[in-house]
């Protein structure tokens, strides 16, 4: 399964070259400007990116008061506190990982995914191979992205729909006491904000 993208040497697939035709035919008709289409994953892939995500985990794991509200109300909250909103991102659950549980988000119908958080959803969250197998086997699928859960701690699957969206707040690494914010965001990737993977080790960043 591609965890990162596809081999750029393999044909696209079925999916892409619909979309690339789709594309082809809005702009030659006029209803598309590519320029406004490009200023838009401009935007998704390096300003809205995981990094907005990141803020919002390094923030909740140094502030239990705000990790607490975000589990209560992860829209409201990063909205009143960031100003993250808009589409693809109205109505997000905040699912913390512990000791004892292991949450990971996937999107069994298509590719529902919190934009305003993580920006735009890799190749791999949109593959069926990963939409279907982490359903029914989450820990293999989990092994696959180098995340070993051990057997006594639980795996939940989420369900991504177009009305509920989820952020997975990973466990904070050992080791990290006393680091600011903007030290702990460093450590915090787009995978382990889905679920697939854990977060970064603080040496693997010093």
């Amino acid at each position: 399964m591609p965890h990162d993208g596809h081999d750029p040497s393999d044909p696209p697939d079925d999916l892409t070259l619909r979309v690339q035709a789709l594309e082809s035919l809005l702009v030659e008709k006029g209803l598309v400007d590519p320029a406004a289409l490009d200023v838009v994953i401009e935007t998704y892939e390096h300003k809205v990116g995981p990094q907005n995500g990141a803020k919002v985990v390094a923030r909740a794991w140094v502030n239990p008061e705000f990790m607490a509200a975000i589990k209560e109300d992860c829209s409201a909250i990063i909205d009143q506190e960031f100003g993250y909103k808009g589409r693809q991102g109205e109505h997000i659950m905040a699912l913390e990982n512990t000791p004892d549980i292991h949450n990971v988000v996937v999107c069994t119908l298509c590719s529902c995914y919190p934009w305003t958080v993580l920006g735009l959803p890799p190749v791999w969250y949109k593959s069926a191979p990963y939409r279907s197998r982490v359903v029914q086997d989450p820990r293999s699928v989990l092994a696959e992205f180098g995340t070993t859960v051990a057997d006594v701690k639980e795996i939940r699957v989420w369900d991504s729909t177009s009305e509920m969206r989820y952020l997975v707040i990973p466990e904070r690494p050992a080791g990290t006491e006393g680091w600011s914010e903007d030290k702990l965001r460093a450590l915090v990737t787009r995978n382990s904000m889905i679920g697939v993977e854990e977060a970064k080790l603080p040496e693997t960043i010093l």
